[in-house]
């Protein structure tokens, strides 16, 4: 113990300063492994936890975003389809979808007429997007109204010749056209995304099980969960980052009963129902 006789005022200064020091330190201590406990579960965890590919093992690895020419991530993957070309061919021409004619001079004069006069053009173009430097293989798409300013689209890649069910599998990037506008980026003249995508995703999977063209539909791991990202043209998107695999029945021949329903891994099933209270919300907020 020291000696404080004679000295009271100073000892007690400096007995006082230990204690507080002492507890700044701690409090440091803690808000440091508060902060490091975070990182380690947002970003190594849960999203390793997360990932599967049990349905689709060669699709794990794969990059899950495309890009604009300019090299701007654009829209997410968010649906993969497994069938030939032809498959796909007739699938989407019997689910109502028409096949994007390719940009053109004539094509690009014929949607702003569309959108400008407001008539119909129900082949228009689409943006070209980038899947590992490669433009789309096929896109397709579906009006609503008069005009091609509102519409459904989806662009696909073949990115594997045989998948987990030895047929060729495309990964597809499925979103709805709200609007014609300029491009938050770049200033281009381009169409504005709603930004709830995986309602997309659900309206593509619903009309190809209604025409009875859905073998099974199972998920893989897309981008992860995402609530406030932006796409190529700067239009905000959320997401749960779930890839839906639709497997599609060979040569078109319809089946009446409905697709098999492979599960997700139990925690991939909790953290879905976990996202949809938080996508709910955000929806009622948006509406």
């Amino acid at each position: 113990m020291p000696d404080c006789a004679g000295i009271p005022l100073n000892c007690s200064v400096s007995q006082s300063h230990k204690p507080a020091r002492s507890r700044i330190r701690h409090t440091t201590s803690l808000v440091a492994l508060v902060i490091l406990f975070y990182v380690f579960v947002a970003y190594v965890a849960l999203p390793a936890v997360w990932r599967h590919f049990e349905h689709e093992k060669k699709l794990a690895g794969l990059p899950m975003v495309t890009a604009t020419a300019q090299g701007i991530p654009g829209d997410p993957i968010n649906l993969a389809l497994v069938g030939s070309s032809r498959d796909i061919l007739c699938a989407m021409h019997d689910a109502g979808w028409h096949p994007a004619d390719p940009v053109t001079l004539r094509s690009s004069i014929d949607i702003f007429g569309s959108v400008l006069l407001h008539r119909p053009y129900p082949t228009a173009p689409v943006s070209p997007l980038f899947y590992a430097g490669r433009h789309e293989d096929l896109a397709f798409e579906k009006p609503e109204g008069g005009s091609a300013d509102r519409r459904h689209h989806v662009r696909m890649w073949r990115v594997l010749s045989e998948g987990d069910q030895q047929r060729p599998v495309w990964l597809a990037a499925a979103t709805f056209d709200r609007s014609v506008g300029f491009s938050r980026y770049t200033g281009a003249i381009t169409h504005h995304i709603s930004p709830d995508i995986d309602f997309e995703r659900q309206f593509v999977a619903t009309g190809l099980q209604q025409a009875g063209l859905l073998q099974a539909r199972y998920q893989v791991s897309g981008i992860g969960p995402t609530l406030l990202a932006r796409n190529g043209g700067g239009d905000l998107y959320f997401t749960d980052g779930e890839v839906w695999v639709l497997q599609l029945v060979e040569d078109c021949r319809k089946r009446s009963e409905p697709p098999d329903l492979p599960a997700s891994p139990a925690i991939t099933q909790f953290k879905d129902a976990l996202w949809k209270g938080i996508a709910d919300a955000v929806r009622k907020e948006a509406n």
